[in-house]
């Protein structure tokens, strides 16, 4: 029998090194108005060698099992959710349960790219609902700045590293609503991460159409699935992939009560790691209220898709992340 789950708390991690649009435009042929114009974006953090994407991972997951107070052997569950591990097994999962000193968890890897951590807490949510694990991890983390071309103003300019986390428990009643999610396969090669060595590209004019003309309308269905108006949202995050395509969709969808998070303006594009990182963020900041509707939706690579509404968990004392 199915049971409900919720979100109990979040965590992230972010490298300390900070690469500004004006250190890029010392580089390449480029400005802090070009890009801030074009995307939004105004600073981004880069990994060191020693940052990998299961120690970037691990420090999330820390942060969000320590802010949850559940007890590590009750964590029957890990899924990370990356497109940049470089190291095939044991998976990223895995490193993490191992690092966090887990009990015999499930571990699984995720690879949808910029949707990957909506994914993850899709598998997490059915999991804790279908009674095979009390509580789960479900983690985005990237290492971007290993697979991109740094000579690439177009790609460049756009990235980031970092890892969010969120705990998922037990409820009595659903309080993480139905997902929606898919992929559209004949763009599948808008975005890849592919060659020897492996790097990052993009058609960004076709990933903007198709997510200002098909997003709004995929995240007004999630919306109604969970059974909330978009008016009654108390906060939206959608993948930070571009400034000027989440105004946009906020717009289209009809949030207009809601805080809509914008971290990619110092984080840049983290992929899989960009919506949870803004989430931690905002509960951090507490500027979300304990039970507002929550809407996350991600998209990205493949052309892969996954969202829903949750309510905000409570707020218990918690540190910054480090």
């Amino acid at each position: 029998m199915m049971g409900g789950s919720r979100i109990l708390a979040f965590g992230h991690y972010q490298p300390t090194a900070e690469l500004t649009n004006d250190d890029l435009a010392a580089r390449l042929d480029t400005s802090d108005e070009w890009i801030t114009r074009r995307v939004g974006i105004r600073s981004r953090r880069i990994a060191a060698a020693d940052e990998t994407v299961d120690r970037m991972a691990g420090r999330a997951a820390a942060d969000a099992l320590d802010n949850s107070r559940v007890p590590p052997e009750s964590v029957d569950m890990v899924v990370v959710a990356t497109c940049t591990a470089i190291n095939r097994t044991p998976n990223m999962a895995a490193r993490v349960a191992a690092g966090l000193g887990l009990a015999n968890p499930a571990v699984i890897d995720v690879n949808t790219a910029c949707s990957g951590f909506t994914h993850a807490l899709t598998i997490a949510d059915h999991a804790v609902r279908a009674g095979v694990a009390r509580n789960a991890l479900a983690i985005g983390a990237d290492k971007l700045s290993e697979v991109v071309d740094w000579d690439d103003r177009t790609t460049s300019v756009l990235i980031g590293d970092g890892a969010g986390a969120a705990m998922i428990g037990r409820a009595d009643t659903p309080e993480i609503g139905p997902a929606v999610w898919g992929s559209d396969l004949e763009k599948s090669r808008a975005i890849t991460i592919e060659g020897s060595p492996p790097l990052f590209a993009q058609d960004g004019a076709a990933v903007y159409r198709w997510t200002v003309t098909e997003i709004s309308r995929l995240a007004r269905e999630t919306c109604d699935r969970a059974g909330i108006a978009p008016a009654d949202l108390g906060a939206v995050v959608f993948h930070q992939a571009n400034l000027r395509i989440i105004e946009k969709l906020a717009a289209q969808l009809g949030a207009i009560n809601a805080v809509v998070a914008t971290d990619l303006v110092e984080s840049g594009n983290t992929s899989a790691a960009s919506i949870p990182l803004a989430l931690s963020k905002l509960a951090e900041a507490g500027r979300v209220p304990a039970g507002a509707p929550t809407l996350v939706f991600g998209f990205g690579g493949g052309l892969s898709y996954a969202g829903q509404v949750f309510r905000w968990p409570e707020a218990p004392a918690r540190t910054p992340a480090g």
